[in-house]
C-alpha cells in the first residue's frame, strides 16, 4: 500500500543520538552532582551513561524513556531535588543541547513534502524542548504535526500520538510510516497499524529493531530510495 505520510522520532532519528546526547548526558549527571566527577560517574551508571567515554549503553533509560520517567528513576540518587526540579533542571538542560542532524534535514524534508507526503513528529521528550530543538535548525514548520510525551497523547510504546497524527491529517495508519531508531517506537508504529522504519543513528542495532521493523536502514536518507522501490 502507498505511503502517505511519516512520523518521526526525534532523538536517533532526526538527530544523531550520540552526537547530540553524548555532551547532554556529561553536562547533566556534573549539574546534578555539583561537578563531583566520582559521584558523576556513579550517577551515570545508574542511567546507563558511561562519564569516561560519553556515550550511552544499549539499554539505557535515557534512550526512548521520558524526562519524568527518567527523572523518577534518578531522583533516589540525587541530592537537594524535589521531583518536580529535578524534571525543570532535565527540561532546561535538554533545552540547550546541541542538536547533530542525522542528514541536512531541510532538504530531506522539503523533498518529501514536494512528493506530497505530510510529516509529524512523535517523541517522548517533552513538548516544549522538542519544538526548541526543531527550530534551532529551522525545521519546526516542515512538519503538520508535532507531540511530545506531555502533549496529551500518551508517549511511546503507546500509539497515542501516532493516532492523533492520523487523525490529525486524515490518513489512514495503514497509509502511514512510522520512522525510529527504539524498540518503543516501533513497538508503538506496529500497535497504530502502521508500517515501521526502523534507523541506526541511535544505539539498537539491526538485529534488535529487525523483529518489529519492516525494514532497517542505516538512516532517514535512505528513506525515498526505499520508498520508490515499494
Amino acid at each position: 500500500m502507498p505511503i502517505d505520510a511519516i512520523v518521526f522520532d526525534k532523538d536517533g532519528t532526526l538527530f544523531d543520538f550520540a552526537n547530540t546526547w553524548g555532551a547532554f548526558g556529561r553536562s547533566l549527571v556534573m549539574r546534578l552532582t555539583n561537578n563531583d566527577e566520582t559521584r558523576a560517574a556513579a550517577l551515570g551508571d545508574v542511567i546507563g551513561y558511561d562519564l569516561a567515554q560519553d556515550r550511552y549503553v544499549e539499554d539505557s533509560i535515557v534512550i526512548a524513556s521520558t524526562v519524568e520517567e527518567i527523572a523518577e528513576f534518578m531522583l533516589p540518587h540525587v541530592e537537594g531535588f524535589t521531583l518536580t526540579e529535578l524534571i525543570d533542571t532535565m527540561n532546561v538542560e535538554a533545552a540547550a543541547a546541541t542538536q547533530a542532524p542525522a542528514v541536512p534535514l531541510k532538504p530531506f524534508l522539503e523533498g518529501l513534502r514536494q512528493s506530497g507526503l505530510k510529516l509529524g513528529v512523535a517523541t517522548n521528550d517533552s513538548e516544549h524542548p522538542a519544538m526548541q530543538h526543531l527550530a534551532s535548525v529551522g525545521i519546526q514548520d516542515h512538519f503538520d504535526f508535532i507531540a511530545g510525551y506531555d502533549s496529551g497523547h500518551g508517549y511511546k510504546p503507546g500509539p497515542g500520538q501516532l493516532l492523533a497524527f492520523a487523525a490529525h491529517i486524515g490518513i489512514d495508519p495503514s497509509r502511514i510510516a512510522m520512522v525510529g531508531d527504539s524498540l518503543h517506537d516501533l513497538q508503538a508504529g506496529r500497535a497504530a497499524g502502521m508500517v515501521t522504519i526502523g534507523v541506526l543513528t541511535g544505539v539498537a542495532k539491526t538485529e534488535a529493531l529487525a523483529p518489529m521493523a519492516d525494514v532497517v536502514l542505516p538512516d532517514i536518507g535512505h528513506i525515498p530510495a526505499w520508498l520508490e522501490r515499494n
